[in-house]
């Protein structure tokens, strides 16, 4: 292969696109180790004024990945005469009903919204008001609440739904810092992604992203991570998560952090010299079509997806995923999704991602 090599991985970007930071403000934050494999995260916290709500024993984070099922778990130690079970997921820019997903009672329960529809309580005994959230969809992610109420005493339990994913870069085929907020978050649904949260950006640093290039995330902030400092991303500051905070969503531009999950399909490679538009046909003629770029990340990150080809993909760039680093792949140690950038479409250079 020839051409620029552009590292979208989990390596450093500013020897393609250096430029200096020197308004950013450094978050420092002490690394975690996370176990990905378990479901569930230990709890410490216990509150010992819970008279009807067990605290989660040892369970406040439930893990799971997009399209499988997830329980959040909520028992009652006692039950009061009259009482009813809410379940509200927390988001601070919404509030009230919408945030609602079911009220229950000893005898029904009430689903409400779009997650209530893909919900249910589990129900195993008399004392159990877990919340089941089948099909689990991207942005089902964040903090819910199991509250008791019956008007006198009411309590509450905060569970975690963790969705099992990857961060991911995504800069603009015009360039870098081309996207408003909300043109960032319709280029991450596009990628088969959602734009990443805080926490989301966080655990991928503590994994080993380290990105140059500022990205919008949920929130309407900015931010970006480094594991290794350098003069062209802030200087001689400590590794940590570097912030610009709350822009203007119409008017300022970054690139955007992305976050996926497993999905239900896969990712094949078409070897062959094709243009862009060749690459499709290539796809359609093994029965799919050219893959996204969440597709491959998706790939390279639960299936360590591991191609030594670049391949076209459905938004116009050229990528290849390697999960053994070598020389001849890029020649950088870690391992990551290789770009190309987004190369002339009418150029016969490359194989062909596809996703079926």
């Amino acid at each position: 292969m020839s051409g620029h090599l552009e590292l979208l991985n989990f390596t450093g970007s500013d020897r393609a696109t250096p430029f200096i930071m020197n308004c950013a403000v450094i978050l420092l934050l002490t690394s975690t180790c996370f176990t990905s494999s378990a479901l569930y995260v230990p709890n410490r916290a216990v509150n010992s004024k819970l008279k009807y709500l067990l605290e989660p024993p040892v369970y406040a984070e439930v893990v799971a990945r997009r399209g499988q099922n997830a329980t959040l778990p909520c028992i009652l130690r006692t039950k009061p005469r009259h009482y009813k079970v809410k379940w509200t997921k927390l988001e601070p820019e919404n509030v009230g009903w919408q945030n609602i997903i079911m009220i229950s009672n000893a005898q029904a329960f009430k689903p409400y919204g779009h997650l209530g529809a893909r919900a249910s309580l589990r129900r195993s005994h008399s004392m159990d008001a877990s919340l089941q959230i089948r099909r689990l969809l991207l942005d089902d992610g964040g903090k819910y609440r199991c509250e008791l109420v019956n008007g006198i005493e009411d309590e509450s339990v905060v569970i975690t739904l963790r969705i099992e994913g990857v961060v991911f870069p995504y800069q603009s085929e015009d360039g870098r810092y081309r996207l408003t907020f909300h043109e960032a978050k319709e280029v991450c649904a596009e990628q088969d992604g959602i734009l990443a949260s805080y926490h989301q950006l966080y655990r991928a640093w503590t994994e080993g992203l380290d990105w140059c290039n500022a990205g919008w995330l949920q929130d309407a902030t900015v931010h970006y991570p480094i594991i290794q400092p350098r003069p062209a991303c802030g200087g001689e500051l400590l590794p940590g998560i570097r912030s610009y905070g709350a822009k203007d969503k119409n008017q300022d531009r970054f690139d955007a952090f992305c976050f996926t999950s497993q999905t239900s399909g896969s990712v094949s490679f078409v070897s062959g010299s094709f243009s862009f538009e060749q690459a499709g046909h290539a796809c359609q003629r093994q029965g799919a079509e050219l893959a996204l770029v969440g597709h491959l990340y998706s790939a390279w990150h639960f299936q360590n997806y591991d191609q030594c080809d670049g391949g076209w993909l459905r938004d116009g760039s050229v990528r290849f995923p390697i999960s053994n680093p070598r020389e001849l792949c890029g020649g950088i140690p870690e391992a990551g999704v290789r770009s190309f950038g987004f190369p002339n479409k009418m150029k016969p250079l490359f194989g062909a991602y596809c996703y079926m």
